[in-house]
Formats: structure tokens, sequence, C-alpha cells
């Protein structure tokens, strides 16, 4: 049960390393090569990891500055919804 627990803790401590290198504002997109659609996708999955860093490291957003508009909201969009919206649509009802 313990060596269970230790696996789990590097598994979720690597994954928040490696998700952090992805963050919005990390210097990837550029006025002259913006972040897209895909980019808004990654970003809105990982919002809720972008806000809790942005509150350590003030160059971390949860929104990419640098983006193609339109495209790149859509992507965000999609992702925040289908991420967050799906978990209520999971749930069951009680019986009353």
């Amino acid at each position: 049960m313990k060596k269970r627990v230790l696996l789990l803790g590097i598994v979720i401590i690597s994954l928040l390393f490696i998700l952090t290198g992805c963050l919005p504002g990390d210097g990837t997109a550029t006025p002259d090569k913006p972040a897209g659609f895909f980019w808004g996708i990654w970003h809105g999955w990982i919002a809720p990891i972008s806000l809790i860093g942005g509150i350590f490291n003030k160059d971390i957003r949860i929104y990419e500055v640098y983006n193609t508009g339109w495209w790149y909201d859509f992507g965000y969009y999609i992702a925040v919804i289908s991420g967050f919206g799906g978990l209520a649509l999971s749930r069951k009802r009680g019986s009353k």
C-alpha cells in the first residue's frame, strides 16, 4: 500500500513538472508566431494548473497573450467547457 501511494505521488509530481513547461506566457508564442487553435485547447485543459502557477510566478497566465484571435479563443473555450462542464454531465442524480 505504501509503495502504491509513493508511486502515485511521484507520478503526480512528475506530471506537474511536465505540464508547467507548456503554460501560457512561457515564451513559446510570440507576435510573429502566435498560439493557435490547438494551443488554445491545451491551455484550456491546463487552466487550473496555470491559475495555481500564476499565484507563485507573475509571468504565468491562464490565457496566452500572443494568440491567433478567434480560433485560439474557440479552442480554449471548447477545452474549458469539455473539461469542467463534462464533469457535471457525468454526475448521477440522487433519488428524491
